[in-house]
């Protein structure tokens, strides 16, 4: 007899929920790459959506009113009726034009403008260009032109990547050993001792920053990048030790009883046999770790410092936003760099994401 089944509707909802969340949630990012893209005046007189093919009204005539009509009442120009108030809104005619009163009562002129669709919109690299290796930015409005000086967010990058890198190895490495000692060697106080680490992810990262900062102090490692690695190891690991060890203590029991008995040493299974095994596992902390130090802020600001030459991204991004707040178009440039990063790393790990997270979670 065969298997009835369900009814279509259900999966269907599911999925159409799901997509309509995924959409909305990816709308910002699709705006900030836009405007990214976008010329200066662009931005700061449209949205970015108006990319899109739209009708927009076009000046099509234009003159100046007969100084004898009554500026006070009612008036009339191309079948469009209305006052000196209305006009200035703009009043549209029966035939589908727009009649706009631009300027003052007694010296003003008159707009015709109809609707016609927009062609292709506007782009530009330069954005881009400024913020990564602009050294002076020309700044057009008004006819007039104002150098100022650039970001080049050159250095900032690296910088990051300088942070970055050691930040995700470090506690990985230490984790994966730690993740094994507990999974498959006895010693006493095992349990006690794992139940304490994986205790710590109950701990604020705030309240120990000040704490850690005063070590720093006298260690003569605050402002360098060895402490910030130290910083996000610490942080880091409680995690990270806690999803290695649901992976790796899943691991077949016959394979580590086959290496002992061809007489392996613990150092040389968890190098040859317990790491290639757990790449699922250690893609996914991978991937946390990286986009909880590139994005970090505040553990930067504290033991690096916001000094120009070893700012991160998000320093340089801060300080941006207070010293060009109207500049959307290299704001956004700046932002898109920032992200670029991130999702290369997501998406050439993301196929081990969801079994190194999933690992462990049935026995």
């Amino acid at each position: 007899m065969a298997k009835s089944k369900g009814s279509p509707y259900p999966r269907v909802f599911v999925n159409t929920t799901l997509a309509v969340i995924c959409l909305l949630w990816l709308i910002p990012t699709l705006g900030l790459f836009v405007s990214s893209f976008r010329p200066r005046d662009e931005i700061m007189s449209s949205g970015w959506w108006t990319i899109l093919p739209h009708r927009v009204w076009v000046t099509t005539e234009q003159f100046t009113p007969d100084p004898s009509i009554d500026r006070s009442g009612v008036m009339n120009f191309e079948g469009a009726t209305g006052t000196f108030e209305q006009l200035r809104q703009g009043v549209e005619s029966p035939d589908g034009k727009r009649v706009i009163w631009i300027g003052n009562r007694r010296a003003g002129t008159v707009q015709v403008q109809e609707k016609e669709w927009t062609g292709v919109p506007a782009t530009t690299l330069q954005n881009y260009h400024d913020v990564l290796a602009g050294k002076s930015v020309t700044i057009e409005g008004n006819g007039e032109e104002a150098a100022r000086r650039g970001e080049d967010m050159s250095d900032a990058f690296i910088n990051s990547m300088a942070v970055t890198f050691p930040a995700v190895v470090i506690p990985i490495l230490m984790a994966a050993f730690a993740a094994y000692g507990f999974a498959w060697m006895r010693f006493p106080g095992r349990k006690l001792v794992f139940a304490l680490m994986v205790a710590l992810l109950v701990v604020p990262l705030q309240i120990a920053l000040v704490p850690v900062l005063t070590d720093y102090v006298h260690l003569r490692l605050n402002g360098t990048y060895m402490a910030v690695w130290l910083a996000h190891t610490g942080f880091g690991l409680p995690l990270a030790v806690f999803l290695l060890y649901n992976y790796i203590s899943t691991l077949p029991r016959e394979i580590m009883e086959a290496a002992i008995v061809d007489g392996a040493s613990h150092f040389k299974i968890f190098w040859r046999l317990v790491l290639p095994l757990s790449t699922p596992a250690l893609a996914s902390f991978a991937i946390f770790q990286f986009l909880w130090v590139w994005n970090d802020y505040l553990v930067a600001l504290i033991f690096i410092g916001n000094v120009p030459g070893v700012q991160v991204l998000t320093m340089r991004l801060a300080d941006m936003v207070g010293s060009r707040g109207s500049d959307w178009h290299l704001l956004t440039a700046g932002g898109f760099v920032s992200m670029l990063l991130p999702l290369i790393v997501f998406f050439s790990l993301q196929r081990y994401f969801v079994r190194g997270l999933t690992a462990g979670s049935v026995k």
